[in-house]
């Protein structure tokens, strides 16, 4: 019980402090990072987030979808990583943009949606209904899919946190997508691991982040050649 305690109170932190970013910019097409070889020669894996995956006050090679493009190229895969994360994105947002975020020889959609569905108290049976359509799409086209989830702030009520919580295990099972239950797992709340504005991983905290997705990406993988 403690532990999930801490858990709410580092994402009530996190989510609370949002507030202060600036409103969403217009979506950009997603950007290839880490291309020691043609893209054109490489399938896809495609990060689909918010400003967490867009690695907001990082270098482009600091965001952790970077981190772990340059990990499957020590590791001898042959993929090309498309960050495409979007600052201050809801479910919905990704939702509009799936068609272009899924352009091109996309094997591997990592979704990491749903921290600014909280801030803003949407409803979640709405998230479901978007992560949903997500998850269709992707599964239908035969893609692997790891379900990224967040934690809800506690200030709307045990029942919100709990809809809200369940909405992740919910669709990672009805769709049978890897999950991994909390994408700021040992870094929301800690101030070593964050950016001074307590709410964006810092260089380390974007490698735990990175080290977390990892665990669920490469088993996820074939073997490389």
């Amino acid at each position: 019980m403690r532990a999930r305690a801490l858990i709410l109170i580092a994402a009530s932190v996190l989510l609370a402090a949002c507030r202060s970013e600036a409103p969403a910019p217009a979506p950009e097409a997603p950007r290839p990072v880490a291309a020691p070889e043609p893209a054109a020669a490489r399938p896809r894996i495609v990060f689909l987030g918010d400003s967490l995956t867009a690695g907001l006050g990082l270098d482009a090679s600091q965001s952790f979808p970077a981190l772990i493009g340059q990990r499957l190229a020590t590791d001898g895969y042959h993929y090309e990583i498309v960050n495409a994360g979007v600052s201050g994105d809801t479910s919905a947002g990704g939702v509009r943009r799936l068609d272009w975020s899924l352009d091109g020889d996309v094997k591997v959609l990592i979704v990491a949606l749903g921290a600014n569905d909280g801030l803003r108290g949407l409803s979640p049976a709405e998230m479901k209904n978007n992560l949903a359509t997500i998850l269709e799409r992707a599964t239908g086209q035969g893609l692997t899919v790891i379900l990224a989830g967040m934690e809800a702030p506690p200030n709307f009520g045990a029942d919100y946190t709990r809809q809200f919580r369940s909405v992740y295990t919910d669709l990672a099972q009805q769709y049978r997508v890897r999950l991994i239950p909390f994408l700021l797992l040992g870094v929301a709340g800690d101030s070593t691991l964050n950016q001074a504005d307590g709410i964006h991983p810092n260089v380390r905290g974007a490698q735990v982040v990175a080290d977390l997705v990892w665990k669920e990406l490469k088993p996820a993988l074939p073997r490389p050649k």
